[in-house]
């Protein structure tokens, strides 16, 4: 069992890794968990190679309580600064794999930590996922009018024995038919490709599963081309002759680029309106589950040097309440 497990390896998630190298924790018993095949994948992926990454936090001197500590850089100085910190402190990154769910044990301090390759246990987990911003949306129009009736999460409100839309064909799509379906719903799937190819092995087996009972209707090769109300309702309007148009009480996209809330307060997490609510060391409502980097900092995110504060106060926390922690001193 770990000590700790990271979900994220960007600054936040990295330094969290550091940090707890930095109070004793072995690196056997530290592991980091990375959904893309490399770690800061928006660092590198949205910064120009001119822009700066810049340490300050809304216009706040750069103070660094911990570890690890940046001035403005570069893209390629930043991105080389934490490929350093990797090795320095032998991290131990798991990339290429997906958390779709985290787990309680409430007998005992422990959590099981659900991926899409394994089930890893550990004492505390650390969320570091970054905010990726609105949800993606269809290239079509859809009516004002049934705003409350098209969705992009399925937290908003309870949704309870009713017709149901769901489109998408990633994993969140398949986590929204379960969960709807687990709910008395009659569920339906809509998917341009005629096979899966982004959900993990086992949403994918859960959703097919749910197809064969007849718990969820799957409309594979459909393409939907408009969405108009049809008496405070959505009709749904496909490309696809062999498909007549459908009424449904709600349809809920699942179409990628959505915040974590969602994936948040399925494990349980409680909120203050959009924001979690967090206590000493960026801690939730859960025992021994922290949220750093941006998750902490507010709906607009925060800095480079906010990841590294947020993760040495969270360790500071978790010394203090869950694991027997020594500082030692290292060559930096």
């Amino acid at each position: 069992m770990y000590q700790i497990i990271i979900i994220g390896a960007g600054p936040a998630g990295i330094s969290m890794g550091v940090e707890a190298r930095n109070y004793g924790v072995s690196k056997e018993h530290v592991l980091i968990i990375e959904k893309a095949n490399e770690h800061s994948f928006t660092i590198k992926k949205y910064y120009p190679e001119t822009k700066l990454v810049t340490a300050n936090y809304k216009g706040f001197t750069p103070v660094c309580t911990g570890v690890m500590c940046l001035t403005d850089s570069t893209k390629h100085e930043t991105i080389s600064y934490l490929d350093k910190a990797i090795e320095d402190y032998q991290l131990n990154v798991h990339y290429n794999e997906t958390v779709y769910k985290i787990e309680k044990i409430d007998s005992e301090q422990k959590f099981k930590v659900y991926t899409d390759k394994s089930i890893y246990e550990s004492k505390v987990v650390a969320v570091a996922v970054g905010i990726l911003g609105k949800p993606n949306k269809p290239d079509y129009p859809l009516p004002r009018s049934l705003k409350d009736k098209i969705l992009f999460d399925i937290t908003s409100f309870e949704i309870k024995n009713s017709k149901v839309l769901v489109v998408g064909g990633g994993d969140s799509a398949s986590e929204y038919c379960q969960f709807l379906s687990a709910n008395g719903n009659d569920v339906t799937l809509s998917y341009r490709r005629d096979k899966f190819i982004r959900m993990n092995d086992i949403n994918k087996e859960s959703l097919l599963a749910l197809a064969e009972a007849g718990k969820v209707r799957l409309l594979l090769n459909s393409n939907i081309t408009k969405v108009i109300d049809k008496n405070g309702k959505p009709e749904v309007h496909f490309k696809e002759e062999n498909l007549n148009p459908e009424i449904f009480d709600y349809v809920i996209y699942a179409l990628g680029g959505s915040t974590p809330e969602n994936f948040l307060k399925t494990i349980g997490i409680e909120f203050s309106g959009p924001q979690p609510v967090l206590k000493e060391g960026y801690e939730t409502n859960i025992p021994g589950l922290f949220l750093i980097g941006d998750l902490s900092a507010g709906k607009k995110g925060g800095s480079i040097i906010w990841a590294f504060n947020s993760a040495n106060s969270a360790m500071r926390k978790i010394c203090e309440s869950y694991l027997l922690c020594e500082i030692e001193e290292r060559n930096k």
